[in-house]
């Protein structure tokens, strides 16, 4: 799979912008603040219908627009699909060959990205939030029906919630009320936990054999989906079920005391551990960056065993986070198999083959030069 052309209205600091891009390396060259990373940022919001740098759309509307758009021409391995993303300020519509559909959910999975950023390196070592967003980001991509799991699991959750709130400090609330809503957010909960365990399960098959490449065979990763309910991958769904209802019996005082769910997949945890020891706190910077970079290229094959399109890669300034040999592992994987878009101030520092072969596009002041 790659992006042939990508056309820009209204979006960030770009008023119109159609550019082709090559099937194979992609490089914007440019200071900071003149517009390469907006457009590398396009192409990840057309994959995935929201943004990595923000959470409001708005900011990705230009100034002085009512709405922006991303248009795409993406070849699959059965012909070229269009696609296209309108944001506006009362919500985004997706388009599918020209055929808007009912419900984002639908609309995401038909390009497959995976950015690698600086801030992905808080993948390891950021908070538990980051890394559920990672979850819940990449399964998305390749399980529509998960989206759709979430959305559920999310407004189910609010609910209980507001529930929760709005007798906060009341210890004989309405038991009935709160068993209904109980069951509602098990059965949610249940769908989200044990999606997330058979996709770890997957990332990790993926993950430790790079890892090893990359460390040269001195280290083992173990990624751990880590439940607040103690949950463990090998239980069924009604026992997941069960255990579910019984943490949140036990946690039913401290709930209505401060009146939000304590019990949760909202509130499960990543942990990554490089030869037994957990490599977000123990681990060095060396191990940290290892253990994101891993991640990143198993997620290239996994959505490519999942979906059988090869992703594209984003690599937003963040060559230069990596050592030589860190660097040229990632190039290496990559050579020829991967569309990639790149950001850098500057290509000298690069030294690799696979940039000889690489498309330049010069970016100043929103202005882009193809070279």
């Amino acid at each position: 799979m790659y992006i042939e052309q990508i056309k820009l209205t209204n979006y960030r600091n770009y008023d119109a912008l159609a550019l082709n891009f090559s099937p194979k390396i992609n490089v914007f060259i440019g200071e900071n603040a003149q517009g390469k990373t907006n457009v590398m940022e396009s192409i990840y919001v057309l994959a995935m219908a929201k943004s990595h740098r923000t959470t409001n759309d708005k900011e990705l509307i230009r100034w002085d627009s009512d709405y922006g758009k991303i248009e795409g021409a993406v070849q699959k391995r059965h012909g070229v699909l269009p696609i296209e993303l309108t944001i506006a300020k009362k919500g985004k519509k997706g388009k599918i060959n020209h055929i808007e559909q009912s419900r984002l959910s639908h609309y995401i999975g038909q390009m497959n990205v995976v950015m690698f950023a600086p801030e992905d390196l808080n993948v390891v070592k950021g908070s538990p939030q980051i890394r559920r967003r990672f979850i819940d980001m990449e399964i998305g991509q390749i399980s529509p029906v998960y989206l759709h799991d979430l959305l559920t699991f999310q407004k189910v959750l609010k609910q209980r919630n507001h529930f929760l709130k709005m007798n906060q400090g009341k210890s004989m609330a309405n038991d009935v009320m709160y068993e209904v809503y109980n069951e509602q957010y098990i059965h949610a909960a249940t769908q989200i936990i044990r999606k997330r365990f058979q996709f770890m399960d997957l990332l990790q098959e993926w993950a430790e054999p790079i890892h090893a490449g990359i460390s040269q065979g001195k280290e083992t990763l173990v990624i751990k989906y880590r439940t607040v309910a103690g949950i463990e991958k090998e239980h069924s769904s009604s026992e997941i079920e069960n255990t579910l209802h019984q943490k949140l019996i036990e946690a039913r005082e401290r709930e209505f005391d401060r009146g939000v769910t304590l019990v949760g997949p909202h509130r499960d945890d990543l942990q990554f551990l490089v030869n037994g020891y957990d490599v977000q706190t123990y681990g060095s910077q060396g191990q940290q960056r290892t253990t994101a970079l891993s991640l990143k290229l198993a997620e290239i094959e996994l959505i490519k065993q999942e979906t059988n399109e090869t992703p594209i890669l984003l690599l937003d300034d963040v060559l230069s986070e990596l050592d030589d040999y860190r660097q040229s592992h990632l190039l290496n994987t990559i050579q020829g198999e991967v569309q990639t878009f790149v950001t850098t101030t500057s290509v000298d520092g690069i030294h690799h083959e696979t940039m000889e072969q690489a498309q330049l596009f010069h970016v100043k002041q929103g202005a882009i030069e193809k070279s």
